[in-house]
């Protein structure tokens, strides 16, 4: 187990295997990812990078542990019994997860501590109650006379791939339901971030997961492609771009294999008449900038009346001016690091792009933000006078970068926010929650918000459109990893 650990202190985080069969197997090769800390530019970690090879072995124990082992066959309340011992190991380490994916990533350890660790812990509870629950098994009139059993069987070797930017939060949404419903596992964490990963393995082992049920190996996307395409693998559960997700879609459709996927957004927060706009800045800085501003539910494109935009936009200025921005270790940043380089190049391309356009930016811009010379980072920046044609409220920017649009009446609000191939997330700021809840019904978008936002993991999670296929979180979301069949009975004599 790793130990609690200065929030500076990388020493000891080196990892030499891959977690395979339920235990540490070494690599097929010597190539290795190096873990780069987004703030110190520095080296802090070294696994092994997993190629087809390893991937072949891993499959091949998830699907013995399925096809040959007890998992499947337990009966749910077995399962259920190793998940929540899982559940009680977990949440003594979410201190330690959430260091380390600060380490990794340089999310901020408020947030880190807010949901990179604890959200997932809240998924492992709520998915236990809802298998607690679930219709497992059920016998039904049928049509013809005679009854119908209806069973909920496991869907087979699940292929689990999460990003880096929530790495645990995104891996537990497909893990712990996919192991409820009976299925193993092949987890591909992100380059990016391996070391959480590692941790979840060793609580795994200590929690009695069988041998072969949970299988790790980090990679890039030459192994992502190879497991997806796997003729071992039964599903696909993905989070990530919607570039990606196509492709993914591609392969699995040639191969009829189940798929999930939870891809891209470009969310919209409506603000009506009547908003009370300190409130909803508050809760602006969060949707929109949460993770610093790398999250797929991202409320990126404030939608402003056009009799209150200037006072939007200042207060929109003044509060994003004013966070802090730095060592994603100390607990007053709010604003942290890009993930990597490339995703610092990324952000900064689309503001200079944003000021080609026409937008004028209000606070941040090029540049690196004030008292830091290095690190991955950008100045939070917010852009007014954006018109919704602009590639800057279009396109997924990943980054804290907020584009302010004027609307017209709520006809145009409503219009302008399902302008947009996505259809993710979203909220709306009002006085009135019946005017609130009736925006909510007209935006196309999986989730939604009224003078907040939130995921509650008793409901269903997922988007609308180019957002993604299937739904995670809730019934539904553990339904996904299940397959119905339909058990016919005997008519009854006479």
């Amino acid at each position: 187990m790793t130990q609690l650990r200065d929030p500076h202190d990388t020493t000891g985080l080196d990892r030499d295997a891959f977690f395979i069969g339920g235990g540490w197997t070494a690599p097929a090769t010597d190539q290795v990812i190096e873990v780069v800390s987004p703030h110190t530019e520095q080296v802090i970690a070294r696994v092994p990078e997993g190629t087809p090879a390893d991937i072949d072995a891993a499959v091949a124990a998830a699907r013995r542990a399925f096809d040959e082992g007890p998992w499947p066959r337990m009966t749910p309340a077995e399962r259920i019994a190793v998940i929540e011992a899982f559940s009680g190991l977990y949440a003594g380490a979410m201190v330690e997860m959430a260091g380390l994916i600060t380490l990794e990533m340089g999310s901020p350890t408020s947030f880190a501590n807010l949901a990179q660790s604890p959200a997932p812990w809240m998924q492992i509870e709520a998915f236990l109650a809802i298998a607690r629950e679930f219709g497992w098994e059920e016998t039904r009139p049928g049509a013809l006379g005679a009854p119908v059993v209806v069973r909920r069987e496991p869907v087979g070797v699940v292929a689990a791939i999460p990003p880096w930017n929530v790495p645990q939060f995104t891996i537990m949404s497909k893990v712990v339901p996919a192991l409820l419903a009976g299925c193993t596992v092949v987890v591909k964490p992100a380059p990016e971030t391996p070391l959480d990963a590692y941790l979840m393995a060793e609580l795994l082992q200590q929690a009695g997961v069988p041998e072969g049920v949970v299988n790790i190996v980090p990679g890039g996307r030459e192994t992502g492609a190879h497991l997806v395409a796997h003729p071992g693998i039964d599903k696909v559960a993905f989070t990530g771009s919607t570039a990606a997700g196509r492709a993914i879609a591609s392969v699995c459709g040639q191969q009829l294999k189940r798929v999930s996927l939870e891809l891209g957004g470009k969310s919209a927060a409506i603000l009506l008449d009547d908003v009370d706009l300190a409130h909803a800045v508050e809760g602006i800085k969060f949707t929109g900038l949460m993770n610093s501003g790398q999250a797929c539910v991202a409320q990126t494109r404030i939608l402003a009346p056009r009799s209150r935009y200037a006072e939007v936009v200042d207060a929109l200025a003044t509060a994003v001016s004013g966070m802090a921005v730095g060592d994603p270790t100390d607990p007053a940043t709010e604003i942290g690091p890009m993930v990597a380089q490339r995703q610092q190049e990324r952000v900064s391309s689309y503001i200079a792009l944003g000021e080609s356009e026409g937008a004028r930016i209000v606070t941040g811009g090029l540049g690196m933000p004030s008292g830091l010379d290095h690190g991955w980072y950008v100045r939070p920046t917010v852009f007014a006078d954006v018109d919704t044609r602009m590639r800057i409220a279009q396109e997924e920017i990943f980054g804290p970068v907020l584009s302010v649009i004027a609307y017209d009446g709520v006809e145009e609000a409503v219009r302008i926010a399902n302008d947009s191939e996505y259809g993710l997330a979203g909220t709306v700021w009002t006085a009135d929650q019946a005017a609130g809840l009736d925006v909510a019904r007209r935006v196309r978008a999986g989730t939604y918000g009224v003078n907040t936002y939130t995921m509650d993991f008793a409901a269903p999670f997922g988007g609308f459109k180019a957002s993604g296929l299937g739904r995670e979180f809730g019934p539904e979301g553990l339904g996904q990893y299940t397959e119905l069949k339909s058990v016919y009975l005997e008519t009854p004599a006479g």
